[in-house]
């Protein structure tokens, strides 16, 4: 080895030697010690990473309590299991009970260990049905792997498990099972977090929470919720707010007392029921809910059954009379621009399908299913509205395409706008940011029309064009940077633009006047700012469509329909035609769907 070589070689071995690191830790359970990974041989920077710390314990269909701590120094160097759920084949489970355990990454420099770093905690999406804090994993490469966010935005990144599906949210809509276990358990994360993150090298007055779909929704739901007061700086929803559709159970006990016959269980007396499934055994509470997936006389939607409720405490009314609980927290919210794509392929699975037809009558049907509490009134004016563009260009990618857009704008885009809207209305010190991602989706098997889909965000805010470089391209590593660049600057200052790493162009808040958001993609520069997206659609939604009169109540219970003979409804002819209402047969147990919101 030449001089040079040895030269090298002495200046590695110094910054590792000298490379900080925070080794064991002391928290309130207990010593806890993870892995320090360095990032290179000659830079000296390295993350700590900490695997499967209990943050809470918690029992069947009960709220989670502290964890007692453990003796001697814990091994936190593996993730630990998901909390228990349903397969995706929903024949079988994995996962455990005993999952409230949460994972750190905490990024260290050349000479001293991070103090004061802001802390960035992830709270997963899956329709509050599946997940977990590592997120899917091929191998050893896992979906929500922190390292890539806190090295290049140098954050603390926290992800954990929080309980889904029945056990996570099954509620008698009273005090004998309130639900909500889930977001409580997140709850918990977030306050041990605030209690114990300083031990780490973090700020427990800087805590940004931020999800996507469901985990967006959820976070939403902390910031409204008073037992998250004082807890939280800012927050971030990707594809999900409180007011989204899907977010809110009015019908809970009906869905109780399915399971509760699904698993033999009495149903005449909520507090028997209760005390019944909470000695079942809880895979069979978890299987005996089966979200149905193709056939569905209406939209996906209405089939999710395990979802939060307003229970008059974690949640004390109806989430759009809370936004003042968030008036101090910072908050970027937006959507995907084709996020309804996902479900408009199982509502509709032609949309995907070249050698497939949309008709009128699809369409219609489609909409009724969306506008069940308005009637025909409701279906007439949503149908006319989204086929306007028919007449001009009546192709099948224009009208598959309107599919996709009525499915975003209801599930995600129209309940963001209202919530930004509700945030900004109320905030006193918090700033209010919007943004839209469009960059299209890779998916091989999707038609070349589809833009960002949902959960397409999700790879590169963690990062995966850099932790995985094999599998993209440049412009996804330029997608990445920017995002992370953002939402890391976002929760060191509250402001996207302000902070350690530069970004491509400036994002202006949000107004309500001009309804200002980001356009996100591989392009980005002064035009990435634009306004009034889909104003149209929204001032429908917003006004004209919640001043028709309502024909079935917001608590009612459409069943689907057990004759397959019967005809999808077709647009009227005339005004004499009586509304669609589904028929009130209660045959078909546990797929029973719910109308939610709209």
């Amino acid at each position: 080895m030449g001089l040079l070589g040895l030269a090298v070689l002495g200046l590695a071995c110094l910054a590792v030697a000298h490379a900080a690191k925070l080794g064991v830790v002391y928290t309130e359970g207990g010593f806890v010690e993870g892995v320090n990974k360095k990032l290179s041989l000659l830079g000296g920077e390295s993350v700590d990473i900490f695997r499967g710390i209990p943050f809470a314990t918690a029992k069947t269909l009960e709220n989670p309590q502290s964890h007692p701590g453990w003796q001697g120094t814990l091994s936190a160097k593996d993730f630990k299991r998901r909390c228990l759920q349903a397969t995706l084949t929903q024949s079988s489970t994995y996962g455990d009970e005993d999952c409230l355990y949460l994972n750190i990454w905490v990024p260290q420099g050349r000479k001293q260990v991070s103090q004061d770093l802001p802390v960035m905690i992830w709270i997963y999406g899956g329709a509050f049905l599946m997940g977990a804090g590592h997120g899917a994993n091929f191998l050893d490469i896992y979906l929500y792997d922190g390292e890539e966010i806190a090295t290049r935005g140098n954050v603390i990144v926290v992800t954990f498990n929080y309980r889904v599906g029945p056990l996570g949210f099954l509620s008698t809509g009273d005090a004998n099972l309130p639900g909500n276990y889930g977001l409580r358990d997140q709850h918990m994360a977030i306050a041990w977090v605030k209690r114990n993150i300083a031990a780490f090298g973090g700020d427990p007055d800087n805590i940004t929470i931020f999800g996507e779909s469901a985990g967006g929704a959820s976070v939403s739901l902390q910031t409204l919720s008073p037992y998250n007061k004082g807890l939280i700086r800012r927050a971030i929803s990707q594809s999900g707010v409180a007011l989204s559709p899907w977010v809110i159970q009015k019908n809970p006990l009906s869905w109780a007392e399915e399971i509760a016959q699904k698993v033999g269980c009495p149903t005449d007396d909520t507090s028997r029921l209760a005390s019944c499934l909470k000695i079942t055994d809880p895979r069979a509470v978890t299987l005996a809910y089966k979200m149905p997936l193709s056939g569905l006389e209406y939209p996906a939607i209405h089939y999710l059954g395990f979802i939060p409720v307003v229970d008059g405490d974690f949640i004390p009314e109806d989430p759009i009379n809370l936004y003042a609980n968030a008036a101090d927290i910072d908050y970027i919210a937006g959507t995907n621009d084709m996020d309804g794509h996902l479900f408009s392929t199982i509502d509709m699975p032609a949309v995907d399908r070249s050698n497939k037809d949309i008709t009128e009558e699809d369409f219609y049907r489609l909409v009724s299913g969306f506008t069940t509490t308005k009637g025909l009134s409701g279906a007439r004016a949503t149908f006319d509205l989204y086929t306007q563009s028919w007449a001009e260009d009546s192709s099948q990618e224009t009208k598959k395409k309107t599919v996709v857009n009525l499915e975003t704008d209801i599930l995600f885009l129209m309940p963001t706008e209202m919530a930004l809207a509700q945030h900004k209305a109320n905030a006193k010190s918090a700033k209010t940011y919007s943004y839209l991602f469009s960059h299209p989706s890779r998916m091989p098997l999707y038609p070349n029309w589809v833009g960002a889909d949902h959960a397409d965000d999700l790879q590169y805010v963690f990062g995966k064009p850099f932790s995985t470089p094999l599998g993209y391209r440049a412009q996804e590593r330029t997608v990445s940077k920017a995002m992370i660049a953002y939402w890391t600057n976002f929760a060191r200052s509250g402001d996207p633009n302000v902070g350690d790493s530069s970004v491509p162009t400036h994002w202006y808040p949000y107004t309500m006047a001009n309804g200002s958001y980001l356009e996100i993609n591989k392009e980005m520069d002064s035009q990435s700012m634009k306004e009034h997206l889909r104003s149209k659609y929204l001032q429908y939604w917003a006004l004209t469509y919640k001043q028709l009169p309502t024909v079935i109540g917001e608590e009612a219970v459409p069943v689907p329909p057990t004759d397959d003979s019967q005809a999808a409804p077709v647009p009227p002819a005339d005004d004499s035609e009586a509304a669609p209402v589904p028929p009130a047969d209660d045959s078909q147990g546990a797929q029973m769907p719910v109308v939610i919101g709209f």
